[in-house]
Parts: structure tokens; C-alpha cells; sequence
């Protein structure tokens, strides 16, 4: 089975730590994010995945040089303009030429990290006879999300924008992943700017073909500085169908440091008394002697006895010894513009 990733954006939300790497292959547990996404799309029974970019692919060859990834076959599709979310998923599907197979293929968002057995929403599309489905996911707050209403077999009824109390009933938001038939290639032709959110849905659910399937499986959109960090930190408390590698084994870690809920990359040093708490540690990270590091990411350098709280500190990133920081980028992407 084909899919289509969507891992075009720019990850703005996360800069600085994506002015040199992508947000796709930031790392999860000392993993990258792609390779999480990839892990379960194989256990799903994809075996090849075409990458929709909106920028060069030459981070991506140089990470997967042989054009794998978790088992999984992959190939480029490169947009010389921004095509949206269906725009980009009917120009990458052409360039993979899935158009051509007539099969059943599956799309899935670059930046989400869940447990969905891919293979069970395939099942369920299947049965529905559906030209689409949508994988839901239940949320606390359905206020700040696009909720899905469905009847009782599943059929998308309508889309409620950031429900007001009372507005519906449903908890139920797009989780991000799709399975298609290729006839829903007709409603995304790939040649210009559509999305799929507020177009190609709403679209299919006038013709009645667009069905939804609910599951309660783990799953995040790790495209935001604090469910980023909270990715890594889920992932070291929960069973899951990830390999987990709290600790690269190259790291140096003081005896006397402690590290709480924290992931700690290859090549990182951790100083005497320094404390890492629900933290992420990038590939090449160093944190001085007594430093304390708290639900932040950090690629830089951390000065001795220096605190910093849900903050990203990027591959450039100074943090001087002593310094107390709370919500800060570092280096700051708004002084760089």
C-alpha cells in the first residue's frame, strides 16, 4: 500500500530549533519524528511513501540515503509553489503515480505521533465503502479544534469549527490521517492551491462519500514547542509500539546529574548537579555544572547554574551561566527577520 506524507510546512512554530533541521526529523526519544510516523504506517502494511515537500529534499536523502525509512520505500515529491493540503496530496500522488494504481492509498500529516493501527481505518473504509475517511480523535476541549459530526454508520454529517458550548456533541476531531480511493484524486488535481480542510471535505460530504472512524489510541500533533517536548516525554512513560532510547548511549552524563522524564541525545554532555526534567536533549547538546533545564528543547549550550523553563534553545543557542529564562527562544527567530 502507497501513502502520501505531508511534510512541507516550515515548522515555524518550533524555530530556532528547525532553522537547520526539519520538523519532521526532529528527534522523539533520539529518533526522528518521520521514522515514529513511518514505524506505524508499516505496521499498517504501507510499503512505499512519497514525502510532499515544499522545499528540498537534501536533509531527508542525507538521513535515509537509502531511500528507507522503518522498512518503508521512499521517494520525493518537490512543489515549486505552496499547494496547500490537497494541493499537495494530488501533485504527490502523481508524481508516485498512485493515480495510475487504482488502489486504496493513505495520507497522513508529517507532524502527528499516535499508535492508530492504520490497517484497522483501511478495514473500516473498506466496509463503509467510502471515497475517503478520516481517522478521529477524541479531545478534552473540542473548543479549539474543527470537530466531526457522523451518523450512526460513520458518514460525515458536517464539520463544526471551534464549537461554542452547546454547539454539538461530539468530542471527535480530525486526527490526520486519511485513507482514499483514487477516484478522490478527481477533487485534488494537484495543479494549484486547495485545501482539504475547507474545500475538498466540505466538498465530499455534500456527495456523501466522506466517512469518519473514532479510535481512543495515543496520538499528539507534535507541531507546537510544548506538545513537541510532552511527545518525547509521553513516550517514555507509555507502553507503545516505539522503540525507546531515553539515553543515547554516546551521551555524557555526569553521576551526579539527575534526569527526570527527559531524552537525552547522541554526543550531549551533562554537567555535575545539573537537573533535566521533561526535557529534550539534541545530538550535540551541553549543559554546564548545576544548570537546571525544565519542559524545554535544547540543541545549544546551557550556562552553569542557569535556569530555563519551556524553552527552545537552537544548534546557535547561548544560554549565559546564571541566566533565568521562561518562555524564550533562543536564538530569538524574531530578531533574525
Amino acid at each position: 500500500m502507497h501513502a502520501v506524507v505531508l511534510v512541507g510546512g516550515f515548522g515555524t512554530r518550533l524555530q530556532p530549533l528547525t532553522f537547520e533541521t526539519p520538523k519532521p526529523l526532529l528527534p522523539v526519544c533520539n529518533i526522528p519524528l518521520l521514522e515514529r510516523l513511518m514505524t506505524s504506517l508499516a505496521h499498517g502494511g504501507v510499503t512505499h511513501a512519497v514525502l510532499a515537500l515544499g522545499f528540498k529534499p537534501e536533509p531527508f536523502l542525507k538521513a535515509f540515503p537509502d531511500n528507507r525509512c522503518a522498512g518503508v520505500e521512499l521517494s520525493y515529491a518537490v512543489e515549486d509553489r505552496p499547494l496547500d493540503t490537497s494541493g499537495a496530496i494530488g501533485f504527490a500522488a502523481r508524481e508516485a503515480k498512485i493515480n495510475e494504481r487504482g488502489e486504496t492509498f493513505v495520507v497522513a500529516n508529517g507532524d502527528i505521533l499516535t499508535d492508530l493501527d492504520v490497517a484497522k481505518l483501511v478495514a473500516f473504509h473498506h466496509s463503509a465503502k467510502a471515497e475517503g475517511t478520516i481517522h478521529l480523535t477524541p479531545v478534552a476541549d473540542p473548543s479549539q479544534y474543527g470537530v466531526v459530526e457522523t451518523d450512526a454508520t460513520g458518514k460525515v454529517i458536517r464539520f463544526v469549527e471551534k464549537p461554542k458550548t452547546g454547539e454539538t456533541m461530539s468530542r471527535h476531531v480530525n486526527g490526520g490521517t486519511y485513507i482514499f480511493e483514487t477516484s478522490a484524486l478527481e477533487r485534488m488535481p494537484g495543479t494549484a492551491p486547495l485545501s482539504i480542510e475547507r474545500e475538498t471535505f466540505p466538498e465530499m460530504v455534500r456527495a456523501g462519500v466522506l466517512y469518519a472512524f473514532a479510535t481512543d489510541d495515543y496520538w499528539i500533533d507534535a507541531g507546537r514547542p510544548d506538545t513537541y517536548v510532552r511527545s518525547n516525554v509521553d513516550l517514555l512513560s507509555r507502553k507503545s509500539i516505539y522503540k525507546v532510547t531515553p539515553i543515547d548511549a554516546s551521551a555524557k552524563v555526569d553521576a551526579t546529574a539527575v534526569i527526570t522524564q527527559s531524552a537525552i541525545g547522541a554526543n550531549c554532555v551533562v554537567g555535575e548537579n545539573a537537573q533535566i526534567v521533561r526535557s529534550v536533549l539534541m545530538t550535540g547538546a551541553r549543559v554546564d555544572a548545576n544548570a537546571v533545564v525544565v519542559d524545554s528543547a535544547v540543541m545549544g549550550h546551557i550556562g552553569a547554574f542557569s535556569q530555563i523553563t519551556s524553552c527552545l534553545i537552537g544548534a546557535q543557542g547561548e544560554v549565559n551561566s546564571g541566566a533565568v529564562l521562561r518562555d524564550a527562544k533562543v536564538p530569538d527567530p524574531a530578531g533574525l527577520t
